[in-house]
């Protein structure tokens, strides 16, 4: 059986004077590596994306991480701060996709702002400053060029009960980096939380009625990600999810 390809909806950032739809390497290189699968880059081109083409060409899709936040008009939000970096093409790419690869069955793993875009494409809410909402701590990066200690453990989070993160890994908590200033402010109703931090903040949930895997993470688990048991876990169970659609697709 061939690799299953695993799409990766990209950023649209601008180098220079013009525009350039990217993806970080980190994210290349765990879809390869971590859950085994053919990379597979898609442009932010918004409503002008080849939807049904994306659909049929993937056995898995990744959301990843991003320096840009949702704009909040797309969950209730206040507008935001002046200088908020946004990137309405990745919003008005991503967010429509979330809900078709979910009634298509097709593997879905979301992280950090793929995390938030996946509570807002089904309803939830964020906190745009988690550090200044009243009982919840800093869950910013310490501030270091230093690439090992940005993504070094930050925090512990404490696996729910009857969570994958305990089925995988046969504990109930576990140390994850920290590198994100919104969150979770109401869990979108499809959604089960699977891990919480120290203080309270959703750090982990699944989509409960998905047709298949359909999860996703606060954190960043492509950091070195061969060297972190719960990262380990989390790619494993993608991968296998991407190859059982690979199988089907063939079958």
């Amino acid at each position: 059986m061939r690799q299953p390809i695993i799409g990766i909806p990209c950023d649209v950032k601008r180098i220079g004077l013009l525009p350039f739809h990217a993806v970080g390497e980190k994210y290349v290189e765990a879809a390869a590596g971590g859950a085994g699968g053919v990379p597979l880059l898609i442009p932010a081109l918004g409503s002008r994306s080849h939807v049904r083409e994306i659909l049929d060409a993937v056995d898995g899709i990744l959301l990843t991480g991003s320096l840009s936040n949702i704009e909040p008009h797309h969950y209730g939000g206040p507008p935001s701060r002046a200088g908020s970096l946004h990137d309405p093409q990745r919003d008005a790419t991503t967010l429509p996709l979330i809900e078709l690869l979910l009634q298509e069955g097709i593997p879905l793993l979301g992280i950090c702002r793929g995390f938030q875009e996946i509570n807002v494409a089904l309803g939830g809410e964020l906190f745009q400053h988690v550090q200044e909402e009243p009982g919840f701590a800093d869950h910013r990066e310490p501030e270091t060029d230093d690439l090992d200690e940005m993504y070094g453990p930050a925090h512990l989070i404490h696996f729910c009960e009857g969570s994958l993160l305990r089925q995988w890994l046969g504990c109930d908590s576990g140390e994850v980096n920290s590198l994100h200033q919104q969150g979770i402010k109401r869990l979108a109703g499809r959604l089960e939380a699977e891990a919480l931090a120290d203080d309270g903040l959703i750090e982990a949930y699944r989509v409960r009625d998905a047709g298949s895997f359909a999860y996703a993470v606060q954190w960043h688990p492509e950091w070195k990600y061969r060297d972190n048991a719960i990262s380990t876990a989390i790619f494993n169970a993608f991968g296998a999810a991407c190859r059982e659609r690979r199988a089907q697709r063939q079958g």
